[in-house]
């Protein structure tokens, strides 16, 4: 089983969103049980400039105002899921989309800390406490792909914001999957943002997280995500640049950009 993390320019480019989808489906057509999680953060950018509503990130992480939280809702549950959804279903796959908040899929708090442990307060941005697989495994069992986008809720159903790296790496732990891939705008693990020469091919669970509080903020969630998914029983973990065509099909083949392991 795999749990792959889909968003940045791969998503946005339609060459690679095809390629992406394509790739998925191959994989289930032969027998892999695939779960793709969904990011947006392109799209929901644009929907803030058109509103003229201004943002901001602290650690990697969106500061979500209520304001902001409307309008992420709006954009990764009723526009990029169908979107993906689509996607993999005209590729020749039969997928569905989720949220988060669909059966209690999962279940978060308010987040209070960075992925380096530090104390930050990003407003509406939720942190996973639980995730009720069942709806997943009960797709995967009936031959779907499922496709979650990552808005949550608490128990009371608040909803909340959840990073989509995040959340790919709480899945991928609670399924104990083979194999967690984060499709990235980078080539992988960079030691030295930007220096592209610092590019870590593998590393280990303990190696990757002494790194974790000298990394770039928009590094620290996908380390952070890679390294809770290991953490809660998925095998290994991979960040692969998402620029190329057959970016997640060459990963599996021949273990590009950077792979975490126990």
């Amino acid at each position: 089983m795999i749990v792959v993390k889909y968003g940045g320019h791969a998503m946005v480019n339609e060459e690679l969103a095809a390629s992406f989808a394509e790739n998925v489906v191959s994989l289930r057509n032969n027998g892999e049980q695939v779960v793709v999680v969904h990011g947006g953060g392109p799209q929901i950018e644009r929907e803030l400039k058109a509103r003229s509503i201004s943002t901001e990130t602290v650690a990697g992480l969106r500061v979500t105002t209520p304001e902001m939280m409307d309008v992420v809702e709006m954009v990764l549950t009723g526009r990029v899921l169908r979107d993906v959804t689509n996607l993999l279903i005209q590729a020749g796959g039969s997928a569905v989309g989720i949220t988060g908040r669909d059966a209690q899929l999962l279940i978060v708090e308010k987040l209070s800390k960075s992925g380096a442990g530090e104390r930050i307060d990003v407003g509406q941005v939720g942190e996973i406490v639980a995730v009720n697989t069942k709806i997943i495994t009960t797709l995967l069992a009936d031959g779907f792909i499922p496709v979650v986008a990552p808005v949550s809720a608490d128990e009371e159903g608040y909803p909340y914001n959840v990073n989509a790296d995040s959340a790919a790496g709480a899945l991928a732990g609670a399924l104990q999957v083979e194999r967690a891939i984060f499709l990235t705008d980078v080539p992988g693990l960079l030691k030295d943002w930007p220096n592209m020469d610092s590019l870590v091919a593998q590393i280990t669970y303990s190696e990757a997280e002494a790194l974790l509080p000298n990394l770039s903020d928009g590094m620290i969630p996908k380390i952070a995500a890679c390294l809770h998914a290991i953490k809660m029983g998925a095998r290994s973990a991979q960040i692969i640049d998402g620029r190329v065509p057959n970016a997640l099909k060459d990963a599996i083949a021949m273990n590009q950009g950077t792979v975490i392991t126990r």
